[in-house]
């Protein structure tokens, strides 16, 4: 045993001893697709973690929409915070399973890092513009491996695999990529009830009783109801998952803020403007595409015939605010500079 890699071998060795038989550990992930020289003191999930923060694209993430389109107000949530919650519910039930927690912070401080600015709603316009469809797990399996510094991150497997399925058809193939799964359905359903509340979307009246009854009446009771449970019924079982009677309540409960919030609500009465500026980006940097910053040129003219790939990366990557401002400089008339005469 190597004396330099001494402290992370004592972790990969607390790892087999303390972890549950479900949980996935470090000395055995099925590694990279660039073979690289280990760390010393980190386990490679603990790297895919410190990479995924260091990198732009999560801090781009403080200032894209999570549900109120660019909000004026200091406390409510962005896609930055948002992962932050995903990620503080994730690791509690990780922990609580004994599976492993580093693995599952990677996950989730990663899963939303290819969302479009506007949330959803700039999803979804690119998804109606770009061929073959748009959808934000893909574009952030997409920013991992290939766009972040431009060659990627060179994650783990685990940690990719996680990325991909935490929303879609197909579930992770570790558990640890199943908890965050959850967790961030447990997070968004949560903090958007508290931000249409505090916006002025909903009334606490208007809430289903129902669920309710099941969940709790608070903010916190609520969030506590779903963990425990899900601590309860997934104990040392090879899945993660809720009870039948938390998970029909949570899901009532997100069927609601789809019918009452997400759609057609106070807080969408910007969509319209925020899905013209995508579609009208995308539509003129796909036939303008020497008007894109230089790095993306570089990509057109390398990639041949990927122009529409490329200007939606850039599109996707895009920030609320930035988003406004070279649409503004695209399109809104700039004011004619009047010399002072002499």
């Amino acid at each position: 045993m190597s004396n330099k890699a001494e402290l992370r071998f004592r972790t990969e060795d607390w790892e087999a001893r303390m972890l549950s038989p479900y949980a996935c550990r470090s000395a055995e992930s099925r590694g990279r697709e660039r073979p690289e020289e280990e760390c010393a003191v980190r386990t490679v999930f603990q790297r895919d973690r410190d990479r995924i923060i260091h990198s732009k694209s999560f801090r781009r993430l403080k200032h894209k929409t999570q549900v109120f389109i660019i909000p004026e107000g200091d406390h409510f949530r962005t896609r930055l915070t948002h992962t932050l919650e995903v990620a503080q519910i994730a690791r509690t039930i990780a922990r609580a399973l004994r599976l492993n927690e580093d693995l599952t912070e990677a996950i989730a401080l990663g899963h939303d890092l290819g969302h479009t600015p506007f949330g959803h709603t700039g999803e979804a316009a690119l998804n109606a513009v770009h061929p073959g469809g748009f959808r934000h797990n893909e574009q952030s399996l997409r920013v991992v491996e290939r766009l972040e510094g431009g060659r990627g991150l060179n994650l783990t497997w685990e940690v990719r695999d996680g990325i991909l399925n935490h929303t879609g058809p197909s579930r992770p193939a570790t558990l640890e990529g199943q908890v965050v799964r959850i967790a961030d359905r447990i997070a968004y359903i949560n903090h958007d009830i508290d931000d249409s509340l505090r916006g002025g979307v909903l009334t606490s009246d208007r809430l289903p009783r129902d669920c309710l009854e099941v969940l709790g009446l608070t903010h916190r009771d609520r969030i506590n109801t779903m963990i425990v449970d899900l601590i309860t019924t997934s104990l040392e079982r090879p899945e993660i998952s809720l009870s039948l009677r938390v998970g029909e309540a949570m899901n009532r409960l997100r069927d609601f803020l789809f019918a009452n919030v997400y759609v057609s609500s106070e807080a969408k009465r910007e969509e319209g403007k925020a899905r013209h500026v995508v579609q009208y980006l995308y539509r003129y940097f796909t036939k303008h595409p020497n008007a894109l910053p230089a790095e993306y040129r570089r990509r057109v003219e390398a990639d041949g015939g990927s122009r529409a790939q490329v200007v939606c990366d850039y599109i996707a990557g895009m920030t609320d605010r930035y988003a406004v401002a070279v649409f503004q400089d695209l399109f809104v008339p700039q004011g004619f500079p009047v010399l002072r005469e002499p």
